[in-house]
């Protein structure tokens, strides 16, 4: 079974690679839908930036990488909060538990916070005193599994769900990744697909227009109900290659290197890096640059902390701040709360 879970994702990365090596010179940049699946979930892994593919352990592994959660004992819930641009908010909240002898399962829930836009028209610029919003929603449910004490595989299959006004779109996704830790000093290497599967297609009473089949002509009806038509777009599709290495690691000091290679649908090729210091299991400080070599890009340094403090009997909740330089927009900031039993 692990040979043939192996020979299938090697295929299926091989497969995406090739396809999207044609027309490698153009980015595809705006060329998808919900693209808030591409903001990272974690204030640990912006603060490492973005480097989190073969780290992630904890509930937000459903985003980076599903197998991640494989390794987790117990239980973990996570809620990360992300301060977008525009005063747009996102919230993200899992959880897994590892359930003896069958597996790690998990839940995750994604949505926006953009709240109440007043509707303006060309007769009423100030407003016509309706308000309308902007949802971006995406569930999910996972399972992971440890194949051997080195090897690990997850699942992540999701609903993504967008809507505007009065139109809106669903679609159903997967994400799916492995994490191996080699016999070289443990370092580990990961790979992840996120975003694999249906294309979306906004529809809804919006698209709903009074149309004139002849306007050269009176006494017919110039206000038959037609309805515009609107295109699929597909998911922003993203594979990574994660390796991560810990040259550090005594009782009171450990330190953690991590780069993640990206090749998404929507754009160019990049990398991320970054590194994880913690002091006496307590408190970790981070720091790592978000693509880099990818052109044009505004995105760059990110730099965070934590703080794990153990509460009562084997309770522990983790603390995590993290903040990243987007260039001409400023900046965003992530804070993210988990709590392991």
């Amino acid at each position: 079974m692990k040979k043939l879970v192996i020979v299938l994702l090697v295929q299926i990365c091989a497969s995406f690679i090739m396809a999207q090596s044609v027309n490698s010179d153009v980015s595809k940049r705006g060329t998808t839908a919900a693209e808030f699946l591409c903001i990272g979930q974690g204030a640990r892994s912006m603060g490492m930036g973005g480097a989190f593919t073969g780290v992630v352990q904890d509930a937000s592994g459903l985003y980076w990488n599903p197998a991640g959660t494989a390794e987790y004992e117990g239980a973990n819930i996570f809620f990360d909060h992300t301060e977008w641009f525009a005063d747009i908010k996102y919230n993200y909240v899992a959880g897994t538990y590892k359930v003896p002898g069958f597996g790690t399962i998990g839940m995750g829930l994604t949505f926006s916070d953009v709240g109440d836009i007043p509707v303006t028209t060309i007769s009423a610029p100030n407003g016509t005193g309706e308000t309308f919003s902007v949802k971006d929603i995406a569930f999910s449910v996972s399972y992971a599994l440890k194949l051997t004490d080195r090897f690990s595989i997850g699942f992540n299959p999701k609903v993504v769900y967008q809507s505007i006004w009065k139109t809106s779109a669903t679609a159903l996704a997967l994400d799916m990744g492995v994490k191996y830790v080699t016999p070289f000093d443990d370092a580990v290497l990961a790979m992840s697909i996120s975003n694999f599967g249906q294309k979306m297609k906004l529809e809804g009473n919006s698209t709903i227009v009074l149309y004139d089949g002849d306007l050269t002509t009176t006494g017919n009806n110039d206000k038959i109900p037609a309805n515009l038509s609107t295109d699929e777009w597909a998911l922003p599709l993203i594979f990574r290659v994660g390796l991560s290495y810990s040259p550090l690691h005594t009782m009171l000091n450990r330190l953690i290197l991590a780069a993640d290679a990206v090749h998404p649908s929507n754009n160019y090729e990049y990398m991320n890096v970054g590194a994880e210091y913690t002091y006496n299991d307590f408190i970790s400080i981070r720091g790592g640059y978000k693509s880099l070599f990818l052109k044009d890009s505004e995105e760059g340094l990110c730099l965070g902390f934590g703080i794990k403090y153990g509460l009562v009997g084997n309770i522990v909740l983790n603390v995590d701040y993290a903040y990243q330089d987007f260039g001409r927009l400023e900046y965003v900031q992530k804070i993210s709360f988990g709590v392991n039993f």
